[in-house]
C-alpha cells in the first residue's frame, strides 16, 4: 500500500482537538499530583514515624505497579464500592494518585538535598516551620527537583494515552478511530506522533527555561534585587556603613 499523507491534514483539526483532552488530562493530573506529592514528600522527612510508613507505603504500592492497573481499578472496580465515574474523572484521579508517588520521591530528594544547618539557622532567628519551608528549603530544592519533575511530567504526556483504554477520547484513541475507518494507519499515527513530539519539546523547553530561571549562582541577582540591596551605588557595598 503506497503512503499518502495528504489524508492527514482532513483529520487535523480532530487530532488538535484530542490533543487537546490530552493536555488538559496531564496538566490537571500533574497539578493535584503536584500538591499531593509535596504534601507526601514532608510526610516523608517528617519526624513521626508512623506517617513517614504510611506515606512509604503509598508510594510503594503506586511506584510499584502499572499505571494501567490504577486506571482500571478507578473505572471498573470502584463501582463495586458504590463509586460509579466518568471515563475522565476516573484517568485524572488514577494519574493524580501515580503521579503523586512519583512526585513525592523527586520533591523529597530535593528536600534532603538541602543542608540541615541551613534549617538549624532558620529555627535559631525564629521563623516558623511553615516560613522555613516556604522561604528557605523550597527555593533551593526547587533547583534540585527541576528535571527530574519536568522528565516525570513528560512522561506523563506520554501515558495519557493509556486512557484510551477506559474511553477517555484522547489523541490516541481519537487516531485509532480515524485509521480504522481510513485504514490509513501509518499516515494517522505518525501525525498523533508528531503532535506527542510537539507536545513534549515544548515541556523541554520550559525544563530549560526553569532551569536557567533558578540558575542564581550562574546569572547573578536581578537588577530589582541589586538596586534593593544598593549593590549599584557607587562606593557602596553591601554590609558598609552610612
Amino acid at each position: 500500500m503506497d503512503l499518502d499523507f495528504s489524508i492527514v491534514w482532513n483529520y487535523v483539526p480532530v487530532l488538535l482537538k484530542a490533543a487537546g483532552v490530552t493536555i488538559i488530562l496531564t496538566v490537571l493530573s500533574q497539578s493535584i499530583g503536584t500538591v499531593a506529592g509535596l504534601f507526601l514528600a514532608l510526610g516523608r522527612v517528617s519526624r513521626f514515624k508512623v506517617l513517614r510508613v504510611a506515606v512509604w507505603m503509598y508510594v510503594w504500592i503506586f511506584r510499584g505497579t502499572p499505571v494501567l492497573l490504577h486506571l482500571f481499578f478507578i473505572y471498573y472496580a470502584a463501582p463495586l464500592f458504590g463509586v460509579t465515574l466518568e471515563a475522565f474523572p476516573a484517568a485524572v484521579i488514577a494519574f493524580s494518585l501515580s503521579s503523586a508517588a512519583y512526585n513525592c520521591e523527586i520533591i523529597r530528594s530535593g528536600l534532603q538535598a538541602v543542608h540541615r544547618g541551613q534549617v538549624e539557622a532558620a529555627q535559631a532567628i525564629g521563623l516558623t516551620y511553615p516560613k522555613i519551608i516556604r522561604r528557605i528549603v523550597l527555593p533551593q530544592a526547587m533547583r534540585i527537583v527541576i528535571p527530574p519533575y519536568m522528565s516525570n511530567f513528560i512522561t506523563a504526556t506520554k501515558n495519557s494515552s493509556l486512557a484510551s483504554v477506559i474511553t477517555v477520547q484522547e489523541l490516541m484513541l481519537t487516531a485509532q478511530l480515524i485509521y480504522n475507518s481510513t485504514y490509513r494507519a501509518i499516515e494517522i499515527l505518525t501525525a498523533a506522533g508528531v503532535i506527542y513530539l510537539i507536545l513534549t519539546t515544548c515541556l523541554t523547553g520550559i525544563q530549560l527555561y526553569l532551569e536557567h530561571r533558578t540558575a542564581w549562582e550562574l546569572r547573578g541577582l536581578s537588577a530589582g534585587k541589586r538596586r534593593r540591596l544598593e549593590l549599584n551605588a557607587p562606593g557602596k557595598r553591601m554590609g558598609d556603613q552610612a
